[in-house]
């Protein structure tokens, strides 16, 4: 499916100035302290990829045991090379992945699965209904946020476990990215944050309301969005931790529909093992 079938609007630049409206806990345990409040701060200006295209070539499902199906994605990648490093990874200064440049794979808003090749295999449950968006990233894990460079797909699983196309939603839709997973060492000080979106225009009436929460030391901020740009989350210090993104419109009231909210878990340590 041709991502021209989803309208990425959000891509279009803006003149205004992100709004970081932060309120800040600093109330925390004396066992691990941060060493400083959390903060966001700017991503330096990322390499662009001019035509960088995503699109889904073949989804199709066969039953695999009495109740569930093996379905399997292809997609093709144009002008952006899968498994390069990134050109400024090594001053990025963040977390990197050693494979190097991927599509990140979202199924039901659940943790991406990074793909280094340009195709897919998942084993669903027959009649369940799911959404997915794929997109391409940076081998540090930025998305590419240009105009054809996602594929949103939405379909079922059917009672004989075959796919079927459904349609696509045309609200405002929020897509987790980053954070994600495990941080050690030196990717604890600038941790990635980053987002999809879909249907949606970041500014006065729209912004995307990010809580970030160190749960080990109980330190919180708070944060609203109003242009589509990654982030570096700075102060987190160590410990279990969790961000949750929401749409929320100019009164900060949550928009409705499906895709609006995510919550993650991620650990950052000084070293291994975790804690």
């Amino acid at each position: 499916m041709a991502a021209s079938a989803f309208l990425f609007t959000a891509c279009t630049n803006e003149s205004t100035t992100t709004t970081e409206q932060k309120t800040t806990d600093t109330t925390v345990t004396a066992a691990a302290k941060p060493a400083a409040p959390i903060t966001l701060t700017e991503v330096p200006a990322s390499p662009e990829f001019p035509g960088a295209q995503l699109t889904m070539t073949s989804s199709t499902a066969a039953p695999a045991g009495p109740d569930s199906s093996k379905v399997s994605f292809t997609f093709n990648v144009k002008n952006y090379e899968l498994k390069n490093q990134t050109a400024d990874a090594g001053g990025k200064l963040c977390s990197n992945s050693d494979k190097g440049q991927h599509i990140h794979f979202i199924l039901d808003n659940m943790p991406y699965v990074a793909l280094y090749e340009p195709k897919h295999e998942v084993t669903l449950k027959k009649n369940t209904e799911h959404s997915l968006i794929c997109f391409l990233s940076r081998s540090y894990h930025e998305s590419i946020k240009s105009e054809g460079a996602a594929v949103v797909f939405n379909f079922k699983i059917d009672e004989a476990g075959k796919l079927q196309k459904a349609a696509t939603p045309t609200t405002p839709m929020l897509f987790y990215s980053r954070p994600k997973g495990d941080y050690l060492g030196k990717d604890t000080a600038n941790v990635l944050l980053d987002y999809y979106l879909a249907n949606a225009k970041l500014g006065t009436d729209l912004q995307v309301k990010a809580d970030i929460k160190n749960e080990t030391t109980g330190a919180t901020a708070s944060f609203n969005l109003n242009e589509w740009k990654p982030k570096f989350i700075q102060g987190l210090g160590t410990g279990k931790c969790m961000v949750t993104l929401t749409l929320i419109d100019k009164s900060g009231t949550p928009v409705a529909g499906p895709n609006t909210t995510m919550s993650r878990n991620f650990t950052l340590a000084a070293s291994e093992p975790l804690k």
